[in-house]
């Protein structure tokens, strides 16, 4: 591993840096990482317009396939940008709450637009319209995990309240298909805001100790094809117990 920057804020240790294997690949990547050592994005040097990672893939999938042509997507959590860079500028507001995650993303993997605007998620997702968005995507992390406010039924109703019909909420987050309370808790808070649900496994893999599961909620039933879905498996979660915003 060759690091190329690494920096100390209050939301993150964050890391940039080069490696010859990802993930029991080989070739030249170059990847972004927190403390807890999950990587957040990487570009594959040889082939920079390829998507790497499994996660982004498959979350672009869903989005293409409930919610095709969509006009606004509001993101929170910005990584390397790896989704919207995809889009039109205009087509994506990101929300980051860490200011130098963004600059790094630029000067270390070349991110091109300008729709980045600094605070916390669900603060600016607040400030939105009411039914002035098509897709709301949470891909944020910090040290401890996706935060815990994003997570909640409050959060997801009002952003269910920001969606056009029939709207599409999409979760990137870190866990296991079973045995992981807090995964099936996310789920049962989702479940209580929108009428249908989706939950997707990716298990861990030789240099990554964690698994991925992607979460979708809608008003209709979520639509997918397993090739498109980078891996990524359809499973029934376990029951939870709902979360609730705690008082302030």
């Amino acid at each position: 591993m060759y690091r190329l920057a690494y920096e100390t804020t209050l939301w993150n240790e964050i890391t940039v840096y080069e490696t010859g294997a990802l993930f029991g690949r080989t070739g030249r990547f170059r990847c972004l990482r927190f403390a807890d050592e999950a990587v957040q994005g990487a570009i594959d040097l040889k082939d920079p317009g390829r998507i790497v990672l499994e996660y982004p893939r498959a979350l672009i999938h869903l989005m293409e396939r409930n919610a095709p042509g969509f006009g606004r997507a509001f993101m929170i959590g910005h990584g390397i940008g790896t989704i919207p860079s995809r889009y039109p500028a205009g087509a994506f507001t990101i929300a980051e709450i860490d200011e130098r995650v963004v600059t790094l993303s630029r000067e270390y993997f070349g991110y091109p637009w300008d729709n980045v605007v600094i605070g916390d998620g669900r603060r600016l997702l607040e400030a939105e319209p009411p039914a002035s968005l098509d897709v709301v995507l949470i891909d944020a992390f910090t040290k401890d995990g996706t935060p815990r406010h994003l997570t909640t039924v409050e959060c997801f109703r009002m952003a269910g309240g920001k969606l056009r019909s029939p709207g599409l909420v999409l979760l990137n987050l870190a866990g296991r298909m079973r045995g992981d309370r807090r995964i099936a808790s996310i789920h049962a808070s989702l479940a209580e805001a929108f009428r249908h649900t989706a939950a997707f496994f990716l298990p861990e893999s030789p240099g990554r100790p964690y698994g991925n599961v992607l979460l979708a909620g809608s008003s209709r039933p979520i639509a997918f094809a397993a090739e498109g879905m980078a891996g990524f498996r359809p499973f029934a979660p376990e029951p939870g117990f709902a979360l609730r915003d705690r008082p302030e």
